[in-house]
């Protein structure tokens, strides 16, 4: 018998779950207090909305290689390593030196600067189709950036996401990620700024094309590998007819690699897929873990229109930031790709581990009746307790059977040694570098909890 929709098993889930919120307020007791600081100060006590879970979040103070530690001196191996920037793990040499040479000369030069173009010529030469690049502060400055170069370069208005497509705050963007009715994503944003987008699934060639006819569309943006739906992979194929669709119709594709670049490949999920963007969008990893950073890059001719030598203020698309292509962040990232581009042996490596995971996650979820799946490529992995399998975001939530598991599974995981985020939707960012050892530790913990939830 499968567990989906049996009233029984979400009683023996809350049982679960009280049980282990009591193990874990015992243990971090100076999280707690912290905690209850912080909500005299943060809206909601947290920083950032996704770092709050229930009962209360932790409170880390140090982290290195593959683990983090909190106030109250508990381990944990980090599966989520910093939002995904960490991926030679915490605090590896390259880039801790990299940061300490250039720290000696200052720290924000607010002028042009060596590094930077030492970095950028090391990423035209590893990444597929990046001729030009220009660094912004983060990634969500990147998608911005990206969809006005996109509608300047071919005159046009409209916008494809895709449904559950995470790409930051823009406003133009903050639509159809988790909401699925049709309205903005977050209160105070107009319905205008979500007039010209057009939401379509992934993986569905067939709607996209229709799109395609019936709109004059700019550009299609996607996460090749889409990350906040929950790690959900590309069909075989689908990037490519992605591709032959947008080239029939003289559109742009535009690869939100933030999550992906430097993860799948060297060279992204462009390397990966074989696939090539007219843009590429990266963030997160781009500045080695060590501050806020994005940048968008492509063909010479899209990126010309920000050559305000050569173009007329009608025609130039702006770009600036204070601290875009600070020297910090980029002599920490140059050392983080020259490193991964040299070890390639990485990829496979960890590759392999993860791909193994995810076999063994449903072979595990087989072998207790229990409802639940593993997605992915490469080390970004998911896992969703639905009734099938999620090829898209919205069948990740409207499948799912029950209110409460993921939840349960995040709190027994952070009592196990074990953190990640999301406790709605468990994926993971982990490093290149997590060994075999944890991985399996990830999947003991895992199958513990399957057997104590499906026990009698």
């Amino acid at each position: 018998m499968r567990f989906a929709n049996n009233p029984k098993i979400e009683e023996k889930i809350k049982v679960v779950y009280e049980e282990y919120e009591r193990y874990y307020t015992e243990k971090t007791k100076g999280s707690k207090d912290l905690y209850e600081r912080a909500l005299r100060l943060f809206p909601a006590g947290v920083t950032y909305s996704i770092r709050f879970f229930h009962p209360y979040p932790l409170y880390i103070v140090k982290a290195m290689s593959t683990r983090i530690w909190d106030v109250d001196g508990n381990e944990y191996i980090d599966f989520w390593m910093g939002h995904g920037v960490h991926l030679l793990g915490h605090l590896h040499r390259v880039v801790v030196d990299a940061v300490k040479e250039v720290l000696e000369r200052g720290t924000h030069l607010g002028f042009e600067h060596p590094y930077v173009v030492e970095y950028a010529e090391l990423l035209t030469k590893i990444v597929p189709g990046l001729e030009s690049i220009r660094f912004t502060n983060s990634g969500t400055e990147a998608n911005m950036y990206a969809v006005r170069l996109a509608r300047a370069y071919t005159g046009r208005k409209y916008i494809v996401k895709i449904e559950g497509g995470w790409h930051g705050a823009v406003d133009s963007l903050l639509y159809m990620v988790r909401r699925f009715n049709g309205t903005p994503e977050s209160a105070g944003l107009l319905e205008d700024y979500i007039k010209y987008t057009i939401v379509v699934p992934f993986n569905d060639v067939e709607i996209l094309e229709k799109i395609l006819k019936e709109y004059e569309v700019a550009a299609v943006i996607l996460e090749p590998v889409m990350g906040a739906a929950g790690c959900i992979e590309p069909d075989k194929g689908y990037l490519k007819e992605v591709r032959r669709l947008v080239d029939e119709k003289s559109s742009l594709l535009i690869f939100d690699e933030v999550i992906t670049g430097f993860r799948l490949a060297p060279g992204g999920a462009q390397e990966y897929y074989g696939v090539k963007a007219d843009i590429v969008i990266y963030g997160k990893a781009l500045g080695g873990g060590v501050g806020s950073v994005g940048a968008i890059g492509g063909r010479s001719d899209i990126m010309e229109l920000l050559n305000h030598i050569k173009k007329k203020p009608r025609e130039l698309v702006f770009h600036g930031g204070t601290f875009a292509a600070n020297p910090v962040v980029t002599s920490a990232g140059y050392a983080m790709v020259k490193y991964l581009a040299e070890h390639k042996e990485l990829y496979e490596k960890s590759n392999n581990i993860w791909s193994w995971f995810r076999r063994k996650v449903e072979e595990k979820c087989s072998e207790y009746s229990i409802d639940c799946w593993a997605t992915g490529e490469g080390s970004l992995t998911g896992i969703h307790f639905t009734k099938k399998k999620p090829r898209n975001a919205r069948q990740a939530e409207e499948y799912r059977w029950s209110t409460l598991i993921e939840r349960a599974l995040h709190l027994y995981s952070r009592v196990h040694g074990l953190l990640y985020i999301s406790e709605t939707k468990p994926h993971f960012l982990p490093s290149l570098i997590h060994s075999r050892e944890e991985v399996e530790k990830l999947l003991e913990v895992f199958e513990n909890f399957l057997s104590i939830i499906s026990a009698n």
